[in-house]
């Protein structure tokens, strides 16, 4: 046991080191989810789990995708499979805080801007998000965070939260971000029946719903920007 636990940790060891000396870039998909498997899985041989891994889950992301269902039965301990999901959030928040960290009164005055701002908070969601960013009089951004996850996007209760942000913020206009999970940014009639709600809901409190973004496989589509559906916001 000790000459195959001596193994491992040189294995180990040295992929460790071949990280902080040369990064990710020449490494294999399988060696990077067996290099982060080491912080699950002590003293195992992860060699053979990543492959698994890979080949049940079909890609590198598809991996960091997967329910933590689907990863425990694949082997993982509960433990190690919140570790796997952990990942994607983790680098959605270190790109906001380090690259697309707004602070209030920030200018977001453009459809490329806005796309920037949102993308980053859909990293790793493979859930169908609505997230929204309120705007002062001037055009300043004051408040931005997800208001819901699943399948409730439409529902009442949602629009109800979304007046109750902008009148507690003060908020002179909103835009609204919607991922979707089929991979396409293009409307849905779901999306319209909630465009449709919401901007009737925020007429009644003087809020504007500047924009609606549809986001999906990080690629937006801003609705001002189709013109079959532009009417739907003014």
């Amino acid at each position: 046991m000790s000459e195959e636990k001596g193994i491992h940790d040189g294995h180990r060891n040295r992929l460790r080191e071949r990280f902080l000396k040369c990064g990710l870039e020449k490494f294999y998909d399988h060696q990077v989810i067996e290099l982060l498997l080491f912080y699950g899985i002590p003293r195992k041989d992860t060699n053979d789990i990543a492959h698994k891994l890979l080949d049940r889950f079909g890609s590198f992301s598809g991996i960091f995708d997967a329910p933590v269902e689907a990863l425990e039965k694949c082997g993982l301990s509960y433990n190690c499979a919140v570790f796997i999901k952990l990942i994607p959030a983790v680098c959605s928040r270190y790109y906001i805080d380090k690259y697309h960290h707004s602070e209030p009164d920030e200018d977001k005055d453009s459809i490329e801007e806005l796309g920037e701002y949102f993308l980053p908070h859909f990293i790793g969601v493979n859930k169908e998000q609505l997230f929204i960013a309120l705007f002062n009089e001037k055009g300043r951004l004051i408040y931005g965070d997800a208001v819901s996850r699943g399948s409730l996007c439409c529902s009442d209760v949602n629009v109800s939260k979304i007046i109750s942000l902008c009148v507690e913020n003060d908020a002179a206009s909103i835009v609204v971000a919607h991922s979707h999970t089929n991979g396409i940014s293009l409307p849905t009639k779901k999306d319209t029946d909630m465009i449709k709600r919401l901007k009737s809901s925020l007429k009644a409190i003087g809020v504007m719903l500047a924009d609606f973004f549809i986001i999906a496989d990080m690629q937006y589509t801003a609705i001002s920007t189709l013109e079959d559906f532009e009417d739907l916001l003014f």
